[in-house]
């Protein structure tokens, strides 16, 4: 048999481009040329479809494509169409347009097959509201929460300070805001309701932020090492930094978790809990808080987690012995064989 045709998709239209691209520069430094053939499909910020040999400078100038029936994809240049086969897409897009279940959707339409999580699945964990309502009925704590749309009027009374105020759909911590004092209410939900018409007013959870990179499907689940951010100050703001290669200036991540091997294994099935109630597929990292009763609650689900140099995800799959190229062709395998 030989290689495999490979649409790795990038990039997108979300606040998380530029860490799309960089995921989708590690993929090509981990991805196994003798089982997989890359085809490079870049999406600008505006949201057009380029056919390049990279996520390296200048793919934006690639030849436009469009995504067709049939496991193809369609080159248009110079009036003429060519036409390039898929055996199999790795969306490697965060945030939305990109792991709210939009390209995914596109994808099954297309009748491709593709790594990660499905339409209804990425799109519940994309809203955290759904997701915490989902995961409550599955009997795993969450943070208390209200949920209000844009424009409606927000009563700062009836809120125990501080509290965390978040869009209900975005990616990373983008429009995040911690809430000390009844006075900041509004701003604070003014900030999030650009990136999102639905709100999400949060209690603040006292305890650390731990995480679980998990993969795999169904009861065949493989998890890696714990982590635990390490906060000096503030709360973790993820790809917020002018730097992050070099760090961040108020969090750290220890990997594995200094944390008792028994809390270790209670992480580790809490977070498999959440996958399979969520009806996760592929790949996702479960971040969640570790009580100080010892206690573990969902924060959040990543359904196209970061695959940067500096990302969670593969570094608590490297603590565990699996590196990224075994990560992607675990991903794409079962994509392929649908199991």
């Amino acid at each position: 048999m030989g290689r495999l045709n490979v649409g790795i998709v990038f990039g997108g239209r979300s606040e998380e481009h530029p860490v799309s691209v960089k995921s989708a520069q590690e993929v090509a430094r981990h991805l196994d040329a003798g089982k997989y053939r890359a085809v490079w499909i870049g999406i600008t910020q505006d949201g057009a479809w380029k056919l390049c040999d990279g996520p390296e400078a200048g793919w934006e100038d690639g030849r436009p494509v469009v995504l067709a029936p049939g496991r193809r994809l369609l080159v248009l240049d110079d009036g003429k169409y060519e036409s390039v086969e898929l055996d199999v897409v790795l969306p490697v897009l965060h945030g939305k347009f990109g792991e709210d279940g939009a390209v995914q959707g596109l994808l099954e339409l297309s009748g491709v097959p593709y790594a990660g999580c499905d339409v209804q699945s990425s799109a519940l964990c994309m809203d955290k509201s759904l997701a915490y309502l989902v995961v409550r009925s599955a009997g795993i704590a969450t943070p208390n929460f209200w949920v209000f749309n844009k424009g409606e009027d927000v009563d700062p009374e009836r809120f125990t300070y501080p509290v965390f105020v978040k869009p209900a759909r975005s990616g990373s911590s983008f429009g995040v805001s911690k809430v000390s004092s009844g006075e900041e209410l509004a701003s604070a939900v003014e900030v999030a309701a650009q990136y999102d018409d639905k709100v999400l007013v949060e209690e603040a959870v006292v305890g650390s932020e731990v995480g679980c990179a998990v993969l795999g499907n169904g009861s065949a689940l493989f998890v890696g090492e714990v982590d635990r951010i390490a906060l000096s100050h503030g709360f973790f703001r993820i790809h917020q930094e002018d730097s992050p290669e070099s760090g961040s200036e108020n969090s750290t991540p220890v990997v594995p978790a200094d944390i008792p091997a028994e809390t270790r294994v209670r992480v580790q099935e809490t977070g498999k809990a959440i996958y399979r109630a969520l009806g996760c597929r592929g790949l996702a990292r479960v971040d969640m808080f570790l009580k100080e009763d010892g206690t573990v609650a969902l924060n959040e689900v990543n359904t196209l987690p970061g695959l940067t140099s500096y990302s969670r995800y593969p570094r608590m799959m490297a603590a565990a012995g699996v590196s990224l190229e075994e990560v992607v062709d675990r991903v794409v395998s079962l994509a392929v064989s649908g199991r």
